[in-house]
């Protein structure tokens, strides 16, 4: 059984037992947390309907805090002598798949 959820403003396809990255959410590790199914596989069983999927839920434990990939932001204007060099490194949040209820 498998799942697509709306999770840090993208949709991921979960499992029980998968771990995915997303983006920084409230909560420290051990925290549970409820992510909102968008489509439900059961075999070969596929639910869309709204009603339905109100009724089912998707359960997720908070591993931990991590980082993305660090991103160089580089600015240059020709013949001025301006140079700017930024980075950023995304922060985000572990999360483990524990339960999937239809």
């Amino acid at each position: 059984m498998y799942a697509i959820v709306r999770a840090g403003g993208r949709q991921e396809k979960v499992s029980v037992g998968d771990t995915i990255l997303i983006n920084s959410i409230k909560g420290e590790a051990g925290d549970s947390v409820d992510l909102q199914p968008i489509l439900l596989v059961d075999g070969s069983t596929v639910t869309s309907d709204a009603d339905k999927l109100a009724k089912a839920s998707v359960t997720a434990e908070v591993v931990g805090a991590a980082k993305g990939p660090k991103i160089t932001i580089m600015k240059y204007k020709n013949k001025t002598g301006y140079r700017k060099r930024q980075g950023h490194r995304q922060p985000l949040t572990q999360l483990k798949i524990t339960d999937i209820k239809a």
